[in-house]
């Protein structure tokens, strides 16, 4: 992303129409990939309006900084330090998200830090064996806002979860902590997303099949085949979206599998 200034771009609709042209989309199809009315965009584009609950959405799509869409500040530097795991985005522009708090649950919060909830299986009492997705009582994840905003996500929709099993290796391993954007439900295929699947949580990459049918993917589609559901199973086995997964961290152990 070229970021240009105020004195260039010194409106919203300035900066929003700018970023769309480059990535060639139209207010259609910004609405679409985002899932929201065309009249939002159109509302922004023209200026009518001079914000939205929309504008981390819209960022995350334009891939831009949330920041400079809505405020005209150019962010100081492309990269932002997480994890030491840099990610590329379609740009080419390389950036590098914030990492991970290693302290405990005693230790304050600094000014730019925010607690995002852990989701996990837990059995049901009295569930004879089965399980429901749930947040995990005092269990949080710490992330930089930083990191979020260069995300495009809104703190307040996101939250964490732990990858579990091998149908995505090597992308994510076992017991990989992930990112996910609870306010990005809507599918865009090839994306991946976090799921509960009847009580199961699981990571796919998730496609649109005709008639309302969900495709799951797995990375490792060596050993673990596509999955398509009908819109009768999607309903019938309770599988819904908990959101797109934007970032994720891996431990590998030395007990782990081999990567290649």
């Amino acid at each position: 992303m070229n970021y240009l200034d105020r004195s260039e771009l010194p409106t919203l609709a300035d900066r929003l129409n700018y970023a769309m042209s480059l990535r060639n989309l139209v207010q259609e199809d910004l609405a679409s990939l985002i899932g929201c009315s065309q009249t939002s965009i159109q509302k922004l584009a023209s200026g009518k309006s001079k914000t939205s609950k929309f504008l981390p959405a819209i960022a995350r799509v334009l891939q831009a900084d949330v920041d400079w869409l809505e405020l005209g500040t150019i962010p100081a530097s492309n990269t932002a330090s997480v994890s030491g795991s840099k990610v590329q985005p379609r740009d080419g522009t390389p950036f590098v998200l914030g990492e991970l708090s290693p302290w405990d649950d005693s230790t304050p919060l600094d000014d730019d830090e925010v607690e995002l909830p852990l989701y996990k299986e837990v059995e049901i009492a009295s569930g004879h064996g089965r399980s429901a997705v749930q947040v995990v009582p005092g269990r949080k994840v710490r992330f930089s806002s930083y990191t979020l905003r260069m995300a495009g996500v809104d703190p307040t929709n996101a939250a964490c979860a732990t990858n579990t099993g091998n149908s995505n290796h090597p992308l994510i391993l076992d017991k990989a902590t992930l990112g996910v954007d609870k306010g990005m439900t809507k599918i865009i295929d090839g994306q991946i997303y976090a799921i509960d699947h009847d009580g199961l949580l699981r990571i796919k990459f998730l496609y649109r099949l005709p008639g309302g049918a969900l495709r799951l993917r797995s990375y490792n589609r060596e050993e673990y085949g596509d999955e398509d559901y009908p819109l009768d199973d999607v309903m019938e086995q309770r599988i819904q979206i908990i959101g797109r997964v934007f970032w994720w961290s891996t431990l590998n152990p030395t007990n782990a599998p081999p990567l290649l």
